[in-house]
């Protein structure tokens, strides 16, 4: 069987990496040790939070590739290799829109931790899956950090129920995401996952042809166009489906580790 000629693979957590279980399988590691033996990177690119994503790769945190935030914020043994932050005049337009739609929760994402302000207990262990840095505050407004991302959770839906409204005020001026079933996230418009990877392939010296990503969700289609090997999940959206150029089988099945060892080791 012939092997892709690969040096960096990024892939997405939830629904791609991850079990339905939102866990990462421990032989995970041994992969990861493998892939470093034949010298190609892999980086985890994730909508989740740069601290939350330590956590998940504890044995290897000191060595692997962060893609955090939707790609605002690429982090490498503990150093910022890129970052897309926002204007705070953007940040409160986007969280006083947020607000007025029903039913909505807000996290305002920044470089050194995560805020919210609501105490609802359905939201608070929602939140606690994805920012592991995470601070109540009295009012978004009022916090003094450098600001990447405003992810907006919506538990009947963001698509429906949240992104028309985001979409049709910011969609012009900003880069406008349904990354999940009840996730919608609003970042600079030069922000996505294939613009970060786009810029490691620019300083790092790997090409289009040499990058292999996997994804499921609409977050992920910039990060699927800028890879040549790029796979959706049997279980993605069907855009993402469309945009992929292979396919992977289902999260459930450990596609991307299928995928890896046969076409990578």
């Amino acid at each position: 069987m012939q092997k892709h000629n690969v040096k960096f693979i990024a892939a997405d957590m939830d629904g791609t990496l991850l079990n339905e279980q939102s866990q990462l399988d421990p032989s995970f590691f041994d992969l990861y040790k493998q892939l470093e033996n034949k010298g190609i990177m892999f980086a985890a690119a994730s909508g989740r939070q740069y601290y939350s994503l330590l956590e998940t790769f504890e044995p290897v945190k000191d060595r692997m590739m962060f893609i955090a935030e939707n790609g605002t914020l690429v982090m490498h043994q503990g150093k910022e290799l890129y970052s897309c932050s926002m204007d705070m005049p953007s940040i409160i337009n986007i969280i006083q829109t947020a607000r007025s739609i029903e039913g909505t929760q807000i996290v305002l994402c920044g470089k050194n931790s995560a805020y919210i302000e609501t105490q609802d207990p359905k939201a608070l262990a929602e939140f606690s899956k994805y920012y592991q840095r995470c601070q109540y505050v009295d009012d978004l407004l009022a916090v003094d950090d450098e600001f990447i991302k405003v992810a907006i959770c919506h538990f009947d839906g963001t698509e429906e129920h949240v992104y028309p409204t985001i979409n049709a005020k910011f969609g012009e001026t900003h880069q406008v995401v349904v990354s999940a079933k009840i996730w919608l996230d609003i970042m600079n418009a030069e922000a996505s996952k294939g613009a970060a990877i786009k810029h490691l392939q620019n300083t790092l010296g790997f090409s289009f042809e040499e990058t292999m990503s996997f994804g499921d969700y609409l977050n992920d289609l910039e990060m699927l166009q800028e890879s040549y090997y790029s796979y959706a999940m049997e279980n993605a959206h069907q855009q993402v489906k469309e945009t992929a150029r292979f396919m992977a089988p289902s999260n459930k099945e450990a596609g991307v580790f299928t995928v890896i060892k046969e076409k990578v080791l």
